[in-house]
């Protein structure tokens, strides 16, 4: 069956970087488009990125544009999210999804409905 377990989250100081990585199985992995996706501690899950089935197709949530990037390895079934210049509101837990149509990010990527598959989270803590 499809999964997807992400993996790297942890404690971190603002302004220092963590490298989250998203390992999926169970499907044709370069078919699919991949989202970052993450909810805080009483707020709504957030898109964060998406990845399109090769990494000449990016796009970013406009809080994290500019200190997140987003990459895959087909090879490996992987996609991160290298997460620079962290600061406490990118406190949360962070889920990937894989996206049930598309190839490339949807132009409304950051809608949940574009995704029939999530992993468990990690959860990411930039505090002092």
């Amino acid at each position: 069956q499809v999964q997807l377990v992400e993996s790297g989250g942890g404690l971190v100081q603002p302004g220092g970087s963590l490298r989250l990585s998203c390992v999926a199985s169970g499907f044709t992995f370069d078919h699919h488009a991949i989202g970052w996706f993450r909810q805080a501690p009483g707020k709504e899950r957030e898109g964060v990125s998406c990845i399109g089935r090769n990494d000449h197709s990016t796009v970013y949530g406009d809080s994290v544009n500019g200190r997140f990037t987003i990459s895959r390895d087909n090879a490996k079934n992987t996609v991160y999210l290298q997460m620079d210049d962290l600061k406490p509101e990118d406190t949360a837990v962070y889920y990937c999804a894989k996206d049930s149509i598309f190839r490339t990010c949807a132009s409304n990527w950051y809608a949940e409905f574009n995704y029939d598959s999530w992993g468990q989270g990690t959860q990411v803590t930039v505090s002092l």
